[in-house]
């Protein structure tokens, strides 16, 4: 068994993500869906949405949720998940941050929670010099 993974994002940032890192990968090692969020989208039902996709996600070892943005909409719903299930929830979900949980798809949901979140950290990295750059 592995971990779920459900992206809650703004517009079509999840689903992108996910064709992405379906291209590098070649395959999906463990279960990843996604759910749009759209301005004019009822916030109740993308809840109800979000939790029967999470039950459909959860197969006994829980659900990693990854949003875009804190504090947005999409955040505010993926907080509201984990009174029902065992659900742990990432804000700022970037490309390196779903690779690098999708490479260990068998650790046990804070492993992979954490694993997540470093690929995240160590995938953001600023470039300084080079000719004709100015810092």
């Amino acid at each position: 068994m592995t971990v779920g993974i459900l992206l809650i994002c703004h517009n079509d940032i999840g689903n992108q993500l996910i064709e992405t890192a379906t291209d590098m990968l070649e395959r999906m090692p463990t279960r990843v869906e996604h759910i749009d969020v759209h301005q004019d989208d009822d916030p109740i039902d993308l809840l109800n949405n979000a939790r029967r996709r999470v039950a459909e996600l959860d197969t006994g070892e829980g659900v990693l949720v990854m949003t875009d943005m804190f504090g947005s909409t999409p955040s505010n719903i993926a907080h509201r998940l984990r009174d029902q299930h065992d659900v742990q929830v990432l804000s700022g979900v970037n490309l390196p941050m779903l690779i690098r949980a999708l490479n260990y798809p068998r650790l046990p949901l804070p492993d992979i929670t954490e694993k997540a979140c470093s690929g995240g950290r160590q995938g953001i990295i600023q470039e300084r010099g080079g000719q004709g750059m100015t810092d």
